[in-house]
């Protein structure tokens, strides 16, 4: 039990301790740059994200609404998947979400899927799915979970080290785009517009 709020802990860093590591850890960091203001992105060392070119992992896990998901499946009926990783704690995601629904209704229907892999856990279910229907966004959305051994099962093969992460990824299953901290609506459609 302990190992796990440890482990949730390090993805998503309480305000305290974001200070502190913003002050004597700024390698830790991926600034971005939004109307001259510096968002510090945290970010866990020693992860590497899979790059352009890489296949990316298969996995099955159930959507927010029960349902399951399988990543092979989702690349492989369609043209590209939009997968993003995110927290509802995390404000540089939430400023990123318009964005992601925006693609969502002017692609998903040109056989886009959009797909968010939220790093709260399911004990956040509930408020993760108050937030998605208040804020009415339709995209899918996968809750990560725990392997036995405590890795998770999306973000860990994904090597994920901090929200905003995105990743496109073709009908082959291989990696066109990544980028960690938010990435605008102009950047992720160039690469959609690749495999249209």
């Amino acid at each position: 039990m302990f190992t796990t709020l440890f482990r949730r802990a390090q993805i998503i860093l309480p305000i305290s301790l974001l200070a502190l590591l913003v002050f004597f850890s700024p390698p830790l960091f991926v600034q971005e740059s939004r109307g001259g203001e510096m968002t510090p992105i945290p970010m866990i060392s020693g992860i590497e994200m899979l790059k352009v070119g890489d296949a990316v992992p298969d996995f099955t896990v159930q959507d927010i609404e029960g349902n399951d998901f399988n990543m092979k499946d989702a690349f492989s009926q369609g043209k590209g998947v939009l997968i993003f990783f995110w927290s509802i704690f995390c404000e540089p995601c939430k400023a990123e979400l318009p964005i992601i629904q925006e693609l969502t209704e002017e692609y998903v229907g040109k056989g886009i899927k959009v797909v968010g892999v939220v790093l709260d856990g399911t004990p956040m279910k509930d408020a993760i799915s108050a937030f998605i229907s208040q804020e009415k966004y339709s995209f899918k959305v996968l809750i990560d979970e725990l392997n036995p051994d405590e890795s998770f099962k999306i973000s860990d093969p994904y090597g994920v080290a901090g929200t905003p992460t995105l990743y496109f990824v073709d009908s082959n299953g291989e990696v066109l785009f990544a980028k960690i901290g938010r990435a605008s609506k102009e950047e992720i459609e160039a690469v959609i517009k690749q495999v249209l």
